[in-house]
Order: C-alpha cells, then structure tokens, then sequence
C-alpha cells in the first residue's frame, strides 16, 4: 500500500474509526512519503516535529485557500477559521498571537488550579448525584464536556447560563477542520459559525460597554484601541477558536485517558497510589490516542526537504501526529500503553508559532481530574460500548457510560 492508498484509506469510515493499523503500514514506507501529486505525508517523530517547528511551513491561509478553491468563501465556516491564529501565517499570526499570549499566561493559567479543583468536585458531586441509583452515567456530557468549557468560559468571561449550548456547536463547526469530500457536509459547520459569531458579536459588545476582568474585555479593549492591530473579524474569530479549542480537544483528551484506564487498570491502580504521575498519565494518553490526529502544512519557500524527501514551493506535507506519536524508531514498544516509560514527548499540541496556546491548561485539568475520579469512584466502571465520534482529525467520544457502583 503506497501512501496515496493509506491517506484515502484513512479518510474512509473504517480508517477514521482505527487509524493505528494504517499508521503501522505508514511507517513501514518511511519517516516520509509521497501521497499523491504535490503531496507528502510526514509520520516519522523526528520528521513530523520538523515540519512543525519550521517557519518555512505554514497553515493553508485565508489567501491561499481563496486562490486555491473559490467556492470555500461560499462557507461562513471556512471563512470563520481562516481569520483565526489556526489558519493564519506570518506577519498576521505573530501579531493576533502575541495579543492573546499577552492575556492567555502561564501565570493566570497557573491561577486557575484552585477554581478547577473545586470544578471538578463539583462535577463529580453532580455524576454521583445521577448515578446514585446504579444507573448509567454518560462521563463525556457529565464530565468531560462540562469540565473544560467551564474553564475556558469562566476565562473567557462567558456567562454560567450560556456555556452548556456549546458542545453541539463545537462538534458541527469542526467539521470544517476535516477532510471534507462533499461541500454540503459543511451546512451544518456554516450554521454553528453564525451562530457562534452572532454570539460573541453580542458579548463583545457588552464587554465594550461594561468591560470586565476577563479575556473578552481584555481583546475588545485592543480592537477598540486600534483596529490594525486586532481587527473585529480577527477578534470574533479568535474568540470562537478560544472557546471551541479551549474545551474541544480537552474533552477527548479526558474521554480518550479514561476508556485508556479501563482498558489497563493497572494504570489505574498506579495513579492512586503513585506509581504512575497525573503528568505521565497525561502524556502517554496523548501520544497512544492523541484528541489530534492530524495536521498540514504548505511548503512556503523553496529548496525545503525533510528527511531527504524535497518539498517544492506550495506542495503540502500532511502530518499525521497519530503516527508520529507511536513511531518506533522514537518509541520502544510504542503500540504499548505505558505510562510509567517518562521518555514522551508527544506532539499532540503541535510546535513552533502554532504551539497549542491551551496547552497548560489541558495538562492541569487533565492532572487534577483524572486522580481526583478515580478516588471518588474507586470501583468506576463501563457501563456498555462507547461511540466514537466519526471524525479523522479530532479523535474522541461521543459518549462514554459509566457506572460508579
């Protein structure tokens, strides 16, 4: 299988569900292979981080998609997520970035650890409270989801009553972020973008009005100021990525290291009684079922090879992080979850200008929620097969039944 194959082979129903067998075979071509005219696919570690790292590489911009595909201005959705910091290069990215970076820090991030210890109580509180009569109890909608995007609302300054409606709308906007074969699989992203965008054009102008201490306030305060510096496309769309991304990948990351823990409860076992850290547990997760799976980039300049494979200028390079993350010429026995092995370095939150802003933050609530279930529930359990979500480069539960006995 050559790696045009394993790339469309990936795109279909079967590959979305299981991509790790495909993976396997992706490895067995090389650190990196073409996939088709123009195309390679990069899945080697040491490949993958390359690619990642250099500004030579960019995202697929509002420009260049433009050019490339017309009708993709047609999709509000498209539109929406090209004038965010995900699909933006060099100079836009740095400016919208450092902007965000100066109210989204480590130190106010850091802050945060008291609030999501008592989040996480609270939400246990409420698990113990529905399946208090032995009933089953769906761990993504009870926790996994309200976790994260309580967080990032409570940040974001985001009204408590308002933040439950989000999950749908993030689930059909990030269809976009998908290989999509038919246009009119994105009505449903071009409708949550609206209404997402129709949203915060609300609660910025609130904010404008009666400005707040919190990160709404701080960026429409930088847009009123001067509109060349963030623009009010630039602010709608970075705040509806602030949001979807703040809880999106967090959620799968929660929903993908619990169905992990079940699947080998002396991984379990380990984190009570301290074998195994909340940190070394977050890591192995994310490298053995990464929330991302994929990625892409654009050759920018010319003379760019990686691992001797030439990418002209405009050629794209896919970078499959789910294989990446279980290479095995980075990992010994990298088809084993092992989350005592302390070598990870998994590149789910990407690197170089497009390193996960959110990163710290979904390795606190990761850290403090996982420890804090399974004292609450020592005999937690399955409760029925899980669903997946049918989707190739967000990986992760749609639902997931526990029973807490």
């Amino acid at each position: 299988m050559d790696g045009e194959a394993i790339i469309g082979q990936l795109m279909g129903r079967e590959g979305r569900a299981d991509p790790y067998p495909l993976y396997r075979r992706a490895h067995a071509l090389g650190a990196v292979a073409p996939c088709g005219p123009g195309m390679a696919m990069a899945v080697g570690h040491r490949a993958a981080n390359q690619v990642l790292r250099n500004p030579a590489f960019g995202v697929a911009d509002h420009g260049m998609r433009a050019d490339f595909d017309p009708e993709f201005l047609n999709h509000s959705s498209a539109v929406l997520l090209s004038r965010s910091v995900l699909e933006s290069n060099a100079p836009h990215h740095a400016r919208v970035r450092s902007l965000i970076a100066s109210v989204f820090t480590a130190r106010r991030v850091a802050a945060l650890e008291p609030a999501v210890v008592a989040a996480v109580d609270a939400l246990l509180d409420g698990m113990a409270a529905q399946g208090s009569d032995g009933g089953p109890v769906d761990f993504m909608d009870g926790f996994a989801f309200r976790l994260p995007v309580g967080v990032i609302c409570e940040l974001l300054g985001v009204p408590e009553a308002d933040r439950y409606r989000f999950r749908g709308l993030a689930a059909d906007l990030t269809t976009a972020l998908e290989f999509i074969a038919d246009p009119s699989e994105l009505t449903a992203a071009d409708e949550a973008a609206d209404e997402l965008a129709g949203y915060f054009t609300e609660l910025a102008a609130e904010r404008r009005a009666r400005p707040k201490d919190d990160l709404v306030s701080a960026l429409v305060e930088v847009a009123a100021a001067d509109d060349t510096r963030l623009s009010g496309q630039e602010l709608l769309a970075n705040l509806v990525l602030l949001l979807v991304a703040g809880f999106e990948t967090t959620t799968n990351l929660l929903g993908n290291g619990l169905a992990l823990l079940f699947e080998h409860p002396e991984a379990a076992t380990g984190l009570l009684d301290g074998a195994v850290t909340p940190a070394g547990l977050t890591d192995e997760v994310l490298r053995f079922d990464s929330p991302v799976q994929l990625t892409s980039r654009i050759a920018l300049a010319p003379g760019l090879a990686v691992e001797g494979v030439e990418t002209p200028p405009g050629s794209a390079v896919f970078v499959l992080i789910g294989a990446a993350n279980r290479d095995p010429d980075r990992y010994e026995r990298p088809e084993v979850f092992d989350p005592t092995r302390g070598d990870s370095q998994p590149l789910s939150f990407g690197g170089g200008a497009h390193y996960c802003l959110g990163a710290q933050l979904a390795r606190l609530e990761s850290a403090v929620a996982m420890p804090a279930l399974l004292r609450r529930f020592p005999r937690l359990a399955p409760a029925g097969p899980p669903t997946r979500r049918d989707r190739l480069v967000l990986r992760g539960f749609e639902t997931l039944p526990v029973t807490l006995r």
